[in-house]
């Protein structure tokens, strides 16, 4: 919702299948438009990687393949014979992400939520896909300094904010417990740069979750659940007042 240029009222009013034409002249967007970009052929871009991979892998996946990583996931796929394999340099992988976000929310791509997150071609999308129509998107927000910075020599992470803190514990304490029960190092199952991007933009779902740099289809469907349980409980528990936790092993 809140990725799209159009009027808020026009949004909510066509999600319950309403109509309304013109700007409502009172939300945000009418009263400050955002600055859009033409990200037509970018998403022609995406949307054709979405198709020729199979409309089955989450958005780090699609990424790697637009930039051209080699990654072992690519390879063992086939996916670096593919047409679109390298054809999106133009974007920095934060880009590529930004612009799936938008094409979600625009309702161009579906998350397959019981096919492990992958993501979907919609109706919405064949016009863009074909080429009979152009697609402003909004622009991509500055970055904003960093809440958190590893600590010199001292290989921890430090936060501005005692809230952001606790969270970041909270999400360290659920990975130890799934990597404890796997038997497996706790970065298989995220790295400490996917915590703190969770701690960062506190993903509410899971269309959140796959924009999250290392969230996978895979990963997302075997600990998205988990991960959004942690992040809701703490938004909504009694001890987020800056409580130190504790740290925890790694």
């Amino acid at each position: 919702f809140c990725e799209l240029t159009t009027g808020r009222r026009e949004d909510l009013l066509r999600y319950f299948d309403d109509e309304f034409t013109g700007p409502c002249g009172n939300c945000d967007t009418c009263l400050e438009p955002p600055r859009t970009w033409d990200a037509t052929t970018a998403a022609r871009k995406a949307l054709s990687c979405v198709h020729r991979t199979g409309q089955r892998f989450g958005v780090q996946h699609l990424v790697d393949v637009l930039l051209g990583n080699a990654t072992e996931r690519v390879g063992r796929w086939g996916h670096d014979r593919l047409s679109t394999y390298g054809i999106g340099t133009e974007l920095d992988s934060a880009g590529w992400r930004n612009l799936f976000r938008q094409l979600i929310a625009r309702g161009l791509l579906a998350v397959d939520l019981e096919g492990h997150g992958g993501l979907r071609l919609t109706e919405a999308s064949r016009p863009v896909l074909r080429g009979e129509c152009e697609l402003a998107l909004r622009e991509r927000p500055r970055a904003r300094p960093r809440t958190a910075r590893t600590a010199r020599g001292a290989g921890r992470t430090v936060f501005a904010e005692d809230t952001d803190r606790a969270l970041w514990e909270a999400l360290r304490r659920r990975r130890q417990e799934l990597a404890q029960a796997q038997g497996v190092p706790a970065y298989v199952i995220f790295h400490d740069a996917t915590l703190r991007e969770m701690v960062e933009r506190r993903p509410a779902s899971a269309v959140d979750l796959a924009g999250i740099s290392g969230i996978g289809a895979r990963k997302l469907a075997a600990y998205g659940g988990a991960f959004l349980e942690t992040i809701a409980a703490h938004r909504t528990a009694p001890g987020t007042d800056g409580n130190d936790p504790g740290a925890v092993p790694v």
